[in-house]
């Protein structure tokens, strides 16, 4: 027989026919106003299953024969060039989950890549190794304890115990063993997670107005869920009262915004299932408040709540029984408080009172928008700004990246990245196939780097590695956007500032260009090194870059950056050009600072004690030493050391598995040769090998004790006492000390010039072979315009162009001919001087 359910406050969720009703009225107004709506599946499970009927009611009426939204239930809003659809509802206060991509807690997460993803999935079975291990040293405990208090008088007593001590012995090595397996894996990670990625939903075909995951298994869902919630429940400790309390006390005055978002989870058994919920685009500290007054995990919501938590009181309680249904578990959670609220013997601090006024809460749904593919960067901003504008205060690191979210919208609202990035790589393969939807994404860390394969030189591998290069220099130079030359301007007169300075003084309020001084390249400082850190999986402090901007050269006049890709510039600095390593090293700069075993740090006070590697110094006293080891190099340090230890820093970020010694002896970190084994850092991917003086690995891996014994800060000192008193800049001071090698000879004899330059050949002979690829391609690009040209113009008849333009293009093409056959003659006497070598 059916039993009536308890009546009270909290709401009982809807049925079908009304949820289709609605699904209904959400088509049809979107379609009024000329907008993508939700999934109609998102609207039913998700959507309305945390309704009441009443509440549903409300939200309808009938115009021209047809069910639409009531005038009072909904807005439209802009949000950035997008328009999105809100409907006001009251919701089952725990109806909605707190969105992992919150923006205040966008320092816990690392770009999302398949690789980190693995890694995820590895560190949750090692989770659930660690769990066993620990019960079965809880097991052997009891064990060992059952045997101590047995009758030693009795037979096989000692042997007994004897047995389940060395069975606890065991038990506890494994434990060990587990945690250490577990803590090198964390540590593979950066301490983090990568960021769940999520696509535009997808109904008959199309986009729509919601949001969907990618698949994931049970488990690594709960423990993304569980990651997402601990992040923003310790964000939360800085609140200057207790949030929980006040909901209680006083329930929920202002509205949150939600968005529909779908779960595809992968049970154990194989099977697949999809989940429809809602999350909090805004409010989601007070969302995760709700849940813990109703006594309600995040994560039973988005992957199943178990019966056990929720039974009805004719039901057997099933551990096992998961409860995947929300209008189903919404009914349980009514149920259970308002038959507590209607007994006598509730106690007060029960959470079916506490609740009480949390019952439902008013919240703004996203039911439909312009342009679905934009939604969730839409919804980010309205983030941010909720935020930005809200009590609680962002987290420093949290502060800057949403600024340069911000700063990255600007330039799009303006229309100037596409133009900024075509500035900034002259020589890329295809910037006029830019997506800049997806550029943007990239660039903020909510998206892969992929996008970015249109801005590197046709003839450069669209490597993981020469994509995060892009993605720095990108940064850069949206920072710090280079500002018009001003030579040959006599008299006093306003600067002209260009195009993109505007855009940066706007979003960040800075004042007139003139007015800039060392506090705002400071603060610039600070926004390129967070925007810089979101790049990389093992995230190190801001700070780690104060000083390598300065106001008067970068802040006011823009960063000037060497528009070679990264292996011209390996193999130009390999040839001996100076120039080249200058500009390489300030590529490498973010890759020493963002690593498992840091080069670059804030030289700050902080680092006392024992535990600090190397020497107290300032970033840039690290780089400069670097840079002029090429030019000034100490006794053990030479330049096939420099190029092999650059080639593995760019490529350290993307390795997969920890360094191992080429001869098979153990690796140690140089810095911990004497530490206690026991006590040595665990050897991770992205480890970089400390090279020889030939540039071959060694067994240590290179720290920032290595960093600063090969490059201390008394080079530079040594240095400028050498050079002159004008103190030139570094890149004039590297360049006129190779010029000073290769011609005067004064600082080598002939034997030592002769090696180096045996060296030095091998990577010329390569940029030439590959300036010639660039020739090649170039004349075969020109032949099938022109022959497109030729066909276009017989096809339509036009008349020919005229002879002395003809005369003019062919006399450019008879010169550049010329120079080419010269030029093989030139290749041909090099072969012959190589048969001399």
């Amino acid at each position: 027989m059916a039993m009536k359910r308890p009546e009270g406050i909290f709401p009982y969720t809807s049925n079908d026919a009304w949820s289709q009703k609605l699904a209904d009225a959400v088509r049809n107004t979107c379609e009024l106003e000329n907008l993508t709506a939700a999934p109609r599946q998102a609207i039913i499970e998700g959507l309305a299953s945390a309704l009441g009927d009443d509440e549903i009611k409300k939200l309808l009426t009938t115009q021209q024969g047809r069910k639409v939204l009531a005038p009072n239930a909904h807005r439209v809003v802009q949000a950035g060039d997008e328009r999105v659809l809100l409907l006001t509802a009251a919701v089952h206060g725990a109806g909605v989950v707190p969105w992992d991509l919150n923006d205040r807690v966008v320092g816990g997460w690392t770009p999302p890549g398949d690789e980190a993803r693995q890694r995820v999935e590895t560190l949750v079975d090692a989770e659930c190794a660690l769990e066993e291990t620990g019960k079965s040293v809880r097991q052997s405990e009891l064990e060992r304890d059952a045997q101590r208090r047995a009758d030693a008088d009795e037979p096989y007593a000692a042997a007994a115990l004897a047995a389940a001590e060395s069975k606890l012995a065991e038990a506890r090595e494994r434990q060990t063993a587990a945690e250490q397996t577990h803590k090198a894996l964390l540590r593979t990670l950066g301490g983090r997670r990568p960021r769940p990625a999520v696509t535009p939903a997808e109904e008959d075909g199309h986009a729509a107005a919601a949001l969907t995951l990618a698949p994931q298994t049970y488990d690594v869902a709960v423990h993304m869920q569980r990651y997402a919630v601990e992040n923003l429940r310790r964000l939360g400790r800085g609140r200057g009262y207790d949030l929980v309390e006040s909901l209680v006390a006083a329930g929920q005055l202002t509205r949150g915004m939600c968005v529909l978002q779908q779960w595809n989870i992968q049970d154990r058994d194989g099977e697949a299932c999809a989940l429809w919920r809602m999350v909090a685009v805004t409010a989601n500290n007070r969302t995760l408040a709700r849940l813990d007054i109703f006594g309600v995990l995040a994560e039973h919501l988005v992957t199943g709540m178990p019966q056990s938590r929720f039974p009805l009181p004719t039901e057997a309680s099933d551990p096992d029984l998961l409860l995947r249904n929300q209008r189903e578990v919404l009914k349980r959670i009514s149920w259970r408080y308002n038959e507590a609220r209607n007994s006598q013997n509730t106690d007060p601090d029960h959470a079916a009172f506490r609740a009480a006024k949390i019952t439902s809460v008013p919240t703004e749904i996203v039911v439909g928008c312009s342009s679905p593919r934009a939604l969730e960067h839409s919804l980010r901003a309205l983030n941010i700004n909720d935020h930005l504008r809200g009590i609680q205060p962002y987290d420093e690191d949290v502060r800057l990246v949403a600024l340069w979210a911000t700063l990255v919208d600007s330039y799009t609202t303006e229309r100037l990245l596409g133009p900024l990035l075509a500035d900034t790589f002259p020589g890329a393969r295809g910037i006029d196939r830019l997506d800049l939807d997806g550029v943007r994404a990239a660039l903020t860390a909510n998206g892969p780097l992929a996008p970015l394969a249109p801005l590197l030189p046709s003839d450069t591998e669209a490597d993981e590695s020469g994509l995060r290069d892009a993605a720095v220099r990108c940064v850069t130079a949206m920072v710090f956007p280079d500002v018009p030359s001003d030579a040959g301007n006599a008299g006093r007169k306003v600067r002209d500032t260009g195009r993109f300075w505007p855009v940066v003084r706007g979003t960040l309020q800075e004042p007139a260009w003139s007015q800039i001084r060392s506090k705002h390249a400071e603060s610039r400082t600070r926004l390129w090194s967070a925007a810089v850190a979101q790049l990389f999986l093992h995230r190190s402090n801001i700070l780690s870059a104060q000083g390598l901007f300065t106001a008067r050269s970068e802040t006011k006049e823009g960063a000037h950056q060497d528009p070679r890709p990264l292996n011209e510039l390996l193999l130009t600095a390999e040839a001996g050009d100076a120039t080249a390593w200058t500009a390489l090293v300030r590529r490498m700069v973010p890759n020493l600072i963002h690593a498992p075993e840091p080069m670059i740090t804030p030289g700050q006070g902080s680092e006392a004690g024992e535990s600090r590697k190397g020497v107290r110094r300032t970033p840039s006293n690290a780089v400069s030493a670097l840079t002029l080891a090429y030019t000034n190099p100490a006794p053990n340090v030479s330049r096939e050391l420099l190029i092999a230890f650059a080639r593995s820093v760019l490529a350290h970020p993307d390795a997969t598995e920890a360094p191992v010694s080429p001869d098979g002896s153990p690796v140690v970190v140089y810095g911990e040769r004497s530490s206690d084994p026991a006590r040595r850092s665990t050897l991770v991917p992205g480890m970089v090998l400390a090279p020889d003086t030939s540039g071959m690995p060694t067994s240590f891996v290179a720290d920032k004790a290595w960093f600063d014994e090969l490059f201390p800060p008394e080079d530079i000192d040594r240095t400028q006492q050498l050079g002159s008193s004008s103190s030139p800049s570094l890149g004039t001071t590297a360049a006129s000390a190779s010029n000073a090698k290769r011609v005067e000879g004064t600082t080598q004899d002939s034997r030592e010039q002769l090696r180096s330059m045996r060296q030095e050949l091998p990577p010329r002979i390569e940029l030439v072979e590959a300036s010639y690829e660039r020739a090649i391609q170039s004349a075969n690009a020109l032949l099938a315009d022109f022959e497109l040209a030729r066909r276009l113009r017989e096809d339509l008849n036009e008349e020919s162009l005229p002879a002395d333009t003809r005369i003019a293009w062919m006399e450019k093409l008879s010169k550049a001919r010329a120079a080419a056959e010269s030029s093989v003659d030139v290749l041909g006497q090099v072969e012959a001087l190589i048969l001399k070598l």
